[in-house]
């Protein structure tokens, strides 16, 4: 990653962050030293400021974008501008992210590998459309009818180019299993049939035994070499990898591709390498047939004018013609259409008289004009494409609009230079794979942005699927578990077993399914979360293939519920001391007035009798016995918000009044 920062404190803050976070860095100081650096070296992603001297953040950002081998790296904008015109000038200018200094660690990390991840998921989607249409390209060259051995050679060449492996060939083996044949090799286009002794190439007998790839990291170590290993030359291939062509289950020979450093071609690569292979048997065979075809159909002779020369030459073809499901036409260099069979006519609405008038533009959308005069120039230099989509209209009454895949060839070898083109309606299937494309394109948006975790697996346990919130939940990336980690590692203990015995029930849901089950997860740090899980087999033609869970994370739940109960719990106490209070207040309510009439006889006693009396004693014990007990009806009350007043004397009563809130003198706030 590139962090160009003119600021040495801020410079040095951000590698330290970024170095903590295990992501390698290359700083620069300044924005020429940027665009220096930048003309030889691509980052995985910038990390920019804005505000330096000249060329500053906008000169560099602009550098980026404008350069075909940078445009697509992601540029995460470090600054401490806030104006609204500075950031948008920023993100007019190509910046995919925008974070204002002082920055949070964290959250620069998060945003630089959130970048990282939608950058790895538009490359793994550029990959999967170059290998798919690297597929249609080689399978359509197979499906040719020009020189097979030539396609055969574009096939190999292609291989070794996609797979990036030293040399492609591809081995033909007759029954007797002595012998090889190598038909074409990616590094020679004049090889042809060169024959091998397959006793010194075990792994071709191998793999024409048991019918399975062999991939073979390092031959030299490799005891699969042992018995011919003195034979084998000092700059020999390294790595190897083995495809058997399989047609009906029965190996033709091997797509063979060496490397000579000791790194085996990835999984993808072999995988598409397999595609080819079977088509390459199928092609093959045709080729064969094709041959075979050819060599009847060459005996034939020539007529002397070129009309009935035409003729005898269709005629040629014309049971394989009628019997075909494709449409065939024959048009010459003009484009004029000399031959159709039925399936043509059936296709395009147009009897053979009306067809054998027209000219095949007349059968395409003027807008596809351009490109179909193309293909025509092309016949002359003898590129003949397959597998072209144009528009056609049938002819009356319906004048539907129909999407035909042409195919082109010179099969005829004739001087006229006559063209036969074959087609297909498939307008249903064009419709079907748009629709899906969208289909598929949308259900990935909406697992992508569930906020629930939904996690998927096959029968064997291995992920297959881990969105966006599972990683959340989980703190794995979906890259670290997808394809490589097993279900069951999600979950503590035997969690995984238990589920699957629980979908597989008749109840919660099943079979199949299972419905409202709280759980335990196990997080990439070993913590166990809790989670509401509902699960469910997946089908495919009444057999299970798969699984599929969703997860809702408790643990914010579980957290409002324990703040709950904690309120629920302070509630009550607070209710069990208003209900003290309330009866504390009652108590010292009623005992106000006995000790208001006690203290008042008392006082009235000891006014009127005799100091020397004896009761005169015993009064003045009643009262100050009366005003003790009143000064503990005080304190209850002060407790439960009663106020006092003096009554006789220096004695306290409850002032009812005011605790009632009826006196008018009383100042509420």
């Amino acid at each position: 990653m590139l962090v160009v920062d003119d600021d040495a404190v801020s410079r040095q803050m951000l590698l330290h962050a970024l170095a903590d976070a295990g992501i390698e860095t290359v700083a620069v100081t300044s924005g020429a030293e940027a665009l220096a650096w930048l003309k030889a070296s691509v980052p995985a992603l910038v990390l920019l400021d804005l505000v330096m001297p000249p060329p500053d953040g906008y000169v560099v950002l602009s550098a980026v974008r404008d350069d075909r081998r940078t445009q697509d790296v992601p540029v995460v904008v470090l600054t401490a501008l806030d104006a609204d015109e500075d950031v948008a000038r920023a993100f007019e200018l190509g910046a995919d992210d925008f974070i204002r200094k002082p920055f949070r660690p964290a959250e620069l990390i998060a945003r630089i590998r959130g970048q990282l991840r939608i950058r790895d998921y538009v490359d793994a989607l550029a990959r999967k459309e170059h290998d798919a249409k690297v597929v249609l390209e080689l399978t359509q060259a197979l499906a040719s009818t020009l020189d097979f051995r030539n396609i055969l050679f574009t096939v190999v060449r292609r291989i070794a180019e996609v797979a990036r492996v030293d040399r492609c060939s591809i081995v033909l083996v007759r029954d007797s299993g002595d012998v090889g044949y190598v038909v074409a090799a990616s590094d020679d286009k004049e090889l042809r049939d060169l024959p091998i002794d397959l006793g010194k190439y075990p792994e071709i007998q191998r793999v024409m035994r048991t019918g399975d790839v062999l991939v073979i990291d390092d031959a030299k170590a490799h005891p699969l070499f042992d018995i011919v290993r003195a034979e084998l030359p000092e700059n020999a291939f390294r790595s190897l990898a083995l495809l058997p062509i399989l047609f009906e289950d029965k190996p033709l020979g091997v797509l063979f591709l060496r490397g000579r450093q000791p790194v085996a071609p990835h999984t993808h690569e072999l995988s598409l390498a397999r595609t080819v292979a079977s088509a390459t048997a199928i092609a093959l065979r045709n080729a064969r047939i094709l041959q075979s075809l050819r060599d009847q159909t060459q005996q034939s002779t020539f007529a002397r004018f070129e009309a009935e020369r035409r003729l005898k030459a269709l005629q040629r073809y014309a049971d394989f013609f009628h019997s075909t499901a494709d449409g065939i036409i024959v048009v010459d260099p003009d484009g004029h259409i000399l031959f159709s069979n039925p399936r043509a006519q059936a296709i395009t609405g147009r009897t053979a008289e009306d067809l054998e008038k027209a000219n095949l533009a007349d059968l395409v959308d003027p807008r596809e004009h351009p490109l179909l005069e193309e293909i025509r120039a092309g016949f002359a230099t003898g590129s003949f494409p397959h597998m072209v989509d144009f528009t056609v209209r049938r002819g009356e009454p319906e004048h539907e609009k129909l999407i035909l895949s042409f195919s082109f060839s010179s099969v005829l070898r004739e001087e006229s230079g006559a063209v036969l083109v074959s087609f297909r309606d498939v307008t249903t299937e064009r419709a079907t794979e748009a629709e899906l494309t969208k289909t598929k394109e949308f259900l990935e948006r909406v697992i992508e942005s569930s906020v629930d975790a939904i996690v998927s697996a096959d029968m064997e346990g291995v992920v297959l699927l881990f969105n966006r919130a599972a990683e959340r939940i989980y703190g794995y990336d979906a890259k670290e578990v997808v394809g490589a980690m097993n279900v069951r590692a999600l979950y503590p203990d035997h969690n995984a077993e238990q589920i699957m015995r629980l979908i597989h029930a008749k109840e919660h849901g099943g079979p199949g399914r299972l419905e409202g089950y709280r759980t335990e997860v196990l997080a990439k740090d070993g913590s166990r979360i809790p989670v509401h899980l509902s699960a469910a087999l997946i089908f495919e033609n009444g057999v299970p293939v798969g699984s599929v869970g969703i997860f809702t994370d408790l643990r914010e739940r579980m957290r409002m519920e324990a703040r709950l109960t904690e309120a629920q719990e302070e509630l009550r106490a607070r209710e069990k001391q208003a209900i003290i209070a309330e009866l504390a207040g009652a108590a010292a309510h009623e005992l106000n007035q006995p000790l208001t009439s006690v203290l008042g006889y008392a006082e009235l006693i000891c006014r009127r009798i005799d100091d020397a009396s004896p009761i005169k004693g015993a009064a003045a014990t009643i009262r100050s016995e009366a005003e003790r007990m009143a000064e503990i009806v005080r304190k209850i009350g002060k407790i439960t918000r009663y106020e006092t007043k003096s009554y006789v004397g220096a004695a306290k009563i409850i002032d009812l009044d005011r605790s009632s809130g009826d006196d008018p003198n009383r100042v509420i706030g």
